[in-house]
């Protein structure tokens, strides 16, 4: 099986970030968000590139259309922020604190998702390619109608996950450090799981086809 391509950020020095508040189809090249409150603003359809985020307020954020390339997210926090339809290539999010993420739509590229926690992130309909969660938690995640090509779970716990009409590829959930699947079971054609894993989902996938499991 494939192994999912690592984004390979290397920030150029960067100049702070000074303005008040962001712009819709703002242009940010080279620069860092230092603990920056970006609560309620809208950058909608803005481009981050080359820019650091480092412990910024993103709680209900409109970022619709966003392109992210080549940066990195450290330590942001925040609830409903909106992401949908963004872009993100060659990005690395660290540490993260969010709940609610709005990134139905979204184009995922060579994106790192490391340590943190994430609840209720929507990933409905998105196309993730090359992208590996590692040693976060990501609760009730919805992968409703994605497309996952080159995606890898390590050390990433997985609850209440929702698969739902998704396509997998390549998909590697054996390093997972739990594994809970709400809806979806049947859908992990493309996926490779362990054999401890198989034995957990079991009574789900005997479930899917009809097969009752008694003593």
């Amino acid at each position: 099986m494939a192994a999912a391509r690592r984004p390979e950020v290397r920030l150029p020095p960067l100049a702070p970030y000074e303005d008040a508040e962001l712009e819709a189809d703002g242009d940010y090249d080279g620069l860092r968000f230092s603990s920056v409150d970006l609560a309620d603003q809208s950058g909608r359809g803005a481009r981050f590139m080359d820019c650091a985020l480092d412990g910024c307020a993103l709680d209900r954020t409109e970022l619709v259309r966003a392109r992210f390339l080549d940066s990195v997210l450290t330590g942001v926090r925040g609830v409903a922020t909106e992401l949908a339809e963004a872009s993100l290539r060659d990005v690395e999010i660290v540490d993260a604190r969010l709940g609610g993420v709005q990134m139905h739509g979204a184009v995922l590229e060579r994106v790192l998702v490391r340590g943190g926690k994430i609840d209720y992130l929507n990933l409905r309909g998105a196309k993730l390619t090359d992208v590996v969660f590692e040693g976060c938690v990501l609760f009730e995640p919805d992968f409703a109608d994605a497309r996952l090509v080159r995606v890898e779970f390590r050390d990433c716990v997985l609850r209440r996950a929702d698969f739902s009409n998704v396509t997998m590829d390549s998909v590697d959930l054996r390093p997972a450090a739990e594994l809970d699947i709400a809806r979806g079971v049947e859908r992990l054609a493309g996926a490779v799981i362990s054999p401890v894993q198989l034995m957990e989902l079991a009574p789900a996938f005997a479930a899917q086809i009809g097969v009752r499991v008694e003593p």
